[in-house]
């Protein structure tokens, strides 16, 4: 049996997958529709983080994906992907959606997101994947920023996990006066 390396570069699995954006892809609206690009920023991340473990992945979470552009149909689509941070078993991977007009060849760039992805044993239980070399001062930065995010999310989820009281909904709903709502009954 091959011993996997303890260790590999982020070039080692940087990944970048092109797809052309056909009428069957589109919205009622014309654009492309947003599950599309999320199911293309998944497949990237898969074949990203596969690639970095040396073997099946799953997705684990998807860290804020904000649409910043239309995608039209006829553009071609880029994803690129690269291994941000990684735990014991999990890898964060950044994902930049580019769109490109064929005609004028602007690049819009479209979406970042970051997908956090588990490495499976072939009986599906995570895996212990292989560290992380960082060769220069992006890949330390990204990192960093993975690390920062993490914290956040954690911060976040706990703020958010314990239920509002009646007391503590009460005491907060002037928060409601300026929202487009309209309370019935409390």
């Amino acid at each position: 049996m091959i011993k996997e390396p303890e260790y590999r570069s982020v070039d080692f699995s940087r990944t970048t997958i092109t797809e052309l954006m056909i009428p069957s892809y589109a919205n009622f609206g014309g654009k492309i529709h947003g599950g599309i690009i999320l199911s293309l920023m998944d497949k990237v991340a898969y074949a990203c983080s596969a690639r970095h473990a040396g073997g099946y992945c799953v997705t684990a979470s998807i860290n804020a994906t904000d649409f910043l552009a239309p995608v039209n149909v006829g553009d071609l689509v880029s994803l690129h992907a690269s291994v941000n941070h990684v735990g014991k078993s999990s890898m964060v991977i950044g994902i930049r959606v580019e769109s490109i007009n064929v005609t004028t060849n602007e690049k819009i760039h479209t979406n970042t997101s970051y997908f956090t992805m588990i490495a499976m044993t072939e009986d599906r239980k995570p895996r212990v994947v292989p560290g992380l070399i960082l060769e220069n001062r992006k890949d330390v930065r990204r990192f960093l920023e993975a690390i920062r995010r993490k914290e956040l999310i954690k911060q976040y989820k706990s703020e958010f996990s314990e239920t509002l009281s009646d007391e503590e909904i009460q005491g907060n709903l002037h928060r409601l006066e300026e929202e487009r709502c309209m309370v019935i009954d409390f």
